[in-house]
Parts: structure tokens; C-alpha cells; sequence
């Protein structure tokens, strides 16, 4: 019989809905069946949202708890507050030990408030740069899996005119470049590259920009002159389309919206950030806390069950 991944959920900002969407994926009788799930959390209260949410109590003898009892303090749900804040960066610190231990095989996690880590004492952005970190990481990138589409972009959370100023031969090749690498890591093959363009319809050829030919095609050329499979670039507008019908392996996408309107629109409720260039496999949600629905019980799940199945996934790839 194949071993059974062994992936670390942690739980998240405990005043979000991480624990709750935590607990309703590891209900599902599949993930018992097929991986070996640890929820990196606080047990007391893990037992108090799953009572709340009409759990059986039988969803403990089939899952582990990393129990961390950080939750010491009294909180408020859909609250930022230091306590929360530094439970839910800890649970990443202790996910990290146990795979440095040789425990797990990958992490999935579930989302966390920037805010409150910061109250908390924890001075990151988000996780990737908090994980880059705890792991010695130089060179990171975001992606996201959505199904068949696979997007890595070039820049994050910038304003739209600091972004298209970001938009240059030398970065753009690098990151073709890294993802080459890293999909063909992460899927164990080889992999084809699309690269989206910044302006309408490529720019057609030269009519609404000069992005593609100045800086885009010397970076896509410069790649495969390295025999690296890659192509473009081609219109935003049709490029993620093709790639979700199986075209391409992954898209470079030149800023955040570029990439996360097609993946949300195609999966909004199932897509998964992967953190590329991490010695470990991590997956997450595609969403944040939502507050405003925490404590609900109306949290949707589907994002967490997919970030667990493609965690295992990447992990039997290794």
C-alpha cells in the first residue's frame, strides 16, 4: 500500500474562518481516506467551532492536532487582535518545524490577517515573505492553480502604474526562467510557458504600445535561445483560456489582476496559491479571513479541500 501524504493544515487566524473552513474540509471522509491530515492550532477551541458547527465529535480520532494553546487571551471573532495575530504566526512557525522534522510533507494553510501578526509582533506582509523567512529563501513567487490553469506573476500588490513600470526585459526572464524550474520540480515534467501581454491584443503589433517588442519579446526570445519552452506574448484576453483548455502548462502574468481575474473567474470558490521557490510544498486559499462571515458557519470550504488535494498531489510528485 502507497504511503499516505502527510500534509500540515494550519488554522489560520483564529477570529477568521480558517478554523471553520479547516474543520469542514477534514470532515469530508475522502481526506481521512487518502492523506494524513495535522491541524496546527489550538485544540480547545478547534473542539468549540466543531461543536458549533454540529461536528462529530469522531473527527478527532481520525485527524491529528498540533495542539499549540497559544489562545490564552480572550478575542473577538471578525476582530483583529495581537492575540490571534500571534497564534496564527506561530502555527506557521511550528508547520515549518515539522517539516524541517520530517514529519509532513507539505503544508496548507489557511488564511491569516496581516494586521493582526503585525499587533501580534510579527512584521510580514503575508505569508509568503513569512515563510520565505522561516526557510532561507531568496527567490519566491506567487502562483496560483486553478484546475488546468497554472498562472505565476510578475509583480504582487502594487498600484497598476508602479506594476506596468516593472514590466522589463530582465525580470520577465528571470521569472520565465524560475518557473521553468520550478513547475518542472513541482509537476515532475516538463513544462510550456505562455506569457501574457500588457496591452490590448499583444499590442498589435505595435498599434497600442511598445511593452511587447521593447522589453516582452527580448525576454521570451533570450528564453528559448536557452531551450527554455516558452511563448508570446499573447492577448491577455484569450492567453488563460487556452492555458485552462490545456494549450499551455502556465502563464507569466505581468501584474496581480492580470492573473487573478481569469483564476477567480473560472474558480472562484477552488483556487489555490502556491508558493513556488520554497524548499517545502505550500498551498493556501485564494481568499482572506472574511470577518464579516466568521462565526457564521456559512464559510465555504472549497478553497481549503482543494488547497489539501493539490498539497498531497505536488507531494507525490517528489
Amino acid at each position: 500500500m502507497l504511503k499516505k501524504p502527510a500534509i500540515a493544515i494550519t488554522m489560520g487566524d483564529p477570529a477568521g474562518i480558517g478554523p471553520e473552513i479547516v474543520l469542514k474540509a477534514v470532515a469530508e471522509p475522502e481526506f481521512t481516506r487518502n492523506f494524513n491530515c495535522t491541524i496546527v492550532g489550538d485544540a480547545t477551541y478547534l473542539k468549540r467551532v466543531a461543536d458549533a458547527l454540529s461536528l462529530s465529535s469522531e473527527i478527532f480520532d481520525c485527524v491529528k492536532i498540533e495542539d499549540r494553546g497559544i489562545l490564552t487571551e480572550s478575542f473577538t471573532v471578525g476582530v483583529d487582535a495581537a492575540v490571534t495575530g500571534r497564534a496564527s504566526a506561530e502555527y506557521i512557525v511550528r508547520a515549518v518545524e515539522m517539516w524541517r522534522q520530517g514529519k509532513i510533507d507539505a503544508v496548507a494553510t489557511a488564511p491569516i490577517s496581516k494586521a493582526a501578526i503585525k499587533l501580534g509582533g510579527y512584521d510580514y506582509p503575508g505569508h509568503t515573505e513569512f515563510l520565505a523567512e522561516l526557510t532561507s529563501t531568496d527567490r519566491f513567487a506567487m502562483s496560483f492553480f486553478a484546475g488546468d490553469l497554472r498562472v505565476v506573476l510578475l509583480s504582487t500588490h502594487l498600484s497598476l502604474r508602479d506594476a506596468i513600470e516593472k514590466v522589463k526585459a530582465g525580470p520577465i526572464a528571470e521569472l520565465i526562467r524560475f518557473t521553468d524550474e520550478q513547475l518542472k520540480r513541482l509537476l515532475g515534467r516538463a513544462v510550456k510557458i505562455a506569457v501574457a501581454g500588457l496591452n490590448p491584443h499583444a499590442s498589435e503589433g505595435g498599434l497600442f504600445g511598445s511593452e511587447e517588442a521593447d522589453e516582452i519579446i527580448p525576454a521570451i526570445e533570450q528564453c528559448r535561445n536557452d531551450g527554455i519552452n516558452v511563448s508570446g506574448p499573447y492577448a491577455p484576453d484569450t492567453v488563460f483560456h487556452r492555458c485552462s483548455k490545456g494549450e499551455f502548462d502556465v502563464v507569466i502574468a505581468l501584474y496581480h489582476d492580470q492573473a487573478t481575474i481569469p483564476v477567480k473567474s473560472i474558480a472562484f470558490n477552488s483556487g489555490v496559491n502556491v508558493t513556488l521557490g520554497l524548499p517545502l510544498i505550500r498551498t493556501s486559499v485564494d481568499h482572506g479571513t472574511a470577518f464579516d462571515i466568521a462565526g457564521k458557519g456559512i464559510a465555504d470550504e472549497a478553497s481549503m479541500k482543494a488547497a489539501i488535494k493539490l498539497a498531497a498531489e505536488l507531494a507525490s510528485y517528489k
